[in-house]
């Protein structure tokens, strides 16, 4: 059997090892197409899942890489053929079947999106994941009175993370102005702005020392990547009416709020899934995005090997990571 080139991560007797190695199709997970793989992309639930107790992975030896794009090779699917481009996101990609940082993937048919008319397979990974939940993110507040208030503020946490920058982008192409970007970094200040933020505020300047249950009503609609502390202060602020679309938990899973602002002011919490998302909804987000939330031309993207991964995820893990990262298959 032929041998490719993939990441994979291993626990045995409690010793934990990440390494890119040889592998064959023999190792991968069943599925009825095999993907010779493109791109995939970076994200920081990749970075947990490439470390030991990450919370991620619970089988091993696994392949991680929550994402691909690339051309079938086989399928026994009659919906693909061979070289049809493809992409896949989310499911247990990654997770609980290996997953896109291989140079080849085999994954059940009903996880594969064909590519939309209008996206390369590289800019299907500079969206990737970050990109779907960035967009699920701005759909499910549009829905819930952003489209029809253009002038409204909009707060993005985690401004400079992959889905934080891809959202800004995304609603500034919408044609909003007031996108404020929250962020622990002041040195990326500039390329916040130059992607659509109108303003940048520091984490340190925003949380209060002590986050009250209701506070000064400052902003209309959020997309929250971190959750935490931070999306506890920003429910206590959000306007009447308003709505935070909270997808990710980098600042942590528990949430210290009240009734109050849900009671007196009427705001909401839309929980954003994107692993789990039905096909037919699935394929009309990856439409929007080939087209009017189109922004692969994204400033904060840097593409790198397979060799390069692991400085990559290290960056992740350690926070200093900026955009999105994008791996371009030899």
């Amino acid at each position: 059997m032929k041998q490719f080139s993939g990441f994979i991560v291993n626990e045995q007797d409690e010793r934990f090892q990440a390494d890119i190695k040889e592998t064959t199709l023999d190792e991968l997970s069943t599925g009825d197409v095999t993907i010779r793989v493109a791109y995939s992309s970076v994200n920081y639930k990749d970075s947990l899942a490439a470390k030991q107790n990450g919370g991620v992975i619970r089988q091993y030896p696994m392949i991680p890489g929550i994402d691909l794009s690339g051309t079938v090779l086989t399928s026994t699917d009659a919906r693909f053929k061979e070289g049809q481009d493809v992409l896949v996101t989310g499911y247990g990609l990654g997770v609980t079947h290996t997953g896109g940082f291989a140079q080849l993937a085999r994954v059940p048919g009903d996880w594969v999106v064909p590519l939309p008319n209008g996206l390369s397979l590289k800019d299907a990974m500079i969206f990737g994941t970050a990109g779907f939940t960035a967009a699920l993110s701005v759909q499910a507040l549009e829905e819930h009175g952003l489209s029809q208030n253009k002038d409204a503020t909009i707060l993005v946490t985690g401004a400079t993370g992959g889905v934080g920058s891809l959202a800004i982008a995304m609603l500034k192409q919408l044609g909003y102005q007031n996108i404020l970007a929250l962020s622990r970094k002041k040195e990326s200040e500039q390329a916040l702005k130059k992607i659509g933020a109108s303003q940048v505020l520091l984490v340190d300047d925003f949380l209060p020392e002590k986050i009250k249950p209701l506070a000064k009503q400052t902003v209309d609609f959020v997309v929250d990547t971190v959750g935490g502390d931070i999306t506890a202060a920003l429910l206590a602020q959000l306007r009447y009416g308003g709505s935070l679309a909270i997808c990710g938990n980098a600042a942590g899973i528990k949430l210290n709020t009240t009734v109050l602002p849900f009671i007196l002011r009427g705001i909401n919490i839309l929980g954003i899934d994107s692993v789990n998302v039905p096909m037919d909804p699935r394929l009309a987000m990856w439409k929007r995005l080939a087209t009017d939330l189109n922004v692969s031309h994204h400033e904060l993207v840097n593409e790198i090997s397979l060799a390069q991964l692991p400085d990559t995820l290290a960056q992740l893990q350690a926070g200093t990571h900026i955009g999105r990262t994008i791996i371009k298959m030899n």
